[in-house]
């Protein structure tokens, strides 16, 4: 099976040619699918979400072109994961780790903020940006293992040699920090 790289496969999207997507899978289709099934905990679901995702690539490529196209896909896969799972939400109340996730960042966050505005949008992906740049490396993986790839504080405390409670009280530290980082930058 020959080997292709980034630039292909989305030289293969600008073509419009279907083998783009066939390339996608077996380039990412494992780390697509580990991220969504990270998310969702249903097989069945991750497997739906890496479709869209491909289904989602196709349609944004072009006129996108990705610098870095397993980032790319990551975040499509990501973001349908999240609506997947905040539907679930919708339906069922407090059911999951996004849930939890998304209700402990809140706090970092204003609730009277437009989210829907882009450039505030874009503003406030800088500077998290920034402020995760600024972290300890261990402190910057926790943090995007809880709120990036929606680990549950147990699967974190086992890989990093710790209790629940220190994971709990490290991700609680950086929240503080992570608000007021964005007060500091006037984003809240």
């Amino acid at each position: 099976m020959e080997v292709i790289t980034d630039e292909e496969i989305i030289a293969l999207y600008w073509k419009r040619d279907s083998n783009a997507i066939e390339a996608t899978s077996r380039a990412y289709g494992t780390y697509c699918y580990a991220i969504a099934n990270g998310i969702l905990k249903s097989p069945e679901d991750a497997e739906e979400c890496v479709n869209d995702t491909w289904m989602r690539a196709w349609n944004t490529i072009p006129p996108q072109r990705p610098q870095r196209l397993r980032v790319f896909l990551a975040k499509i896969t990501r973001n349908l994961a999240f609506d997947k799972s905040k539907s679930r939400c919708t339906q069922k109340r407090g059911g999951g780790e996004i849930c939890l996730a998304l209700e402990e960042l809140g706090e970092c966050v204003d609730a009277g903020a437009d989210p829907e505005s882009e450039v505030m949008a874009e503003e406030l992906r800088g500077s998290i940006n920034g402020f995760l740049r600024g972290l300890p490396g261990r402190d910057r993986d926790i943090f995007l293992r809880r709120y990036f790839f929606v680990e549950s504080t147990d699967d974190i405390a086992t890989r990093y040699g710790m209790t629940r409670s220190a994971v709990l009280m490290a991700l609680s530290r950086t929240r503080k920090k992570l608000k007021l980082y964005l007060k500091k930058e006037g984003l809240i």
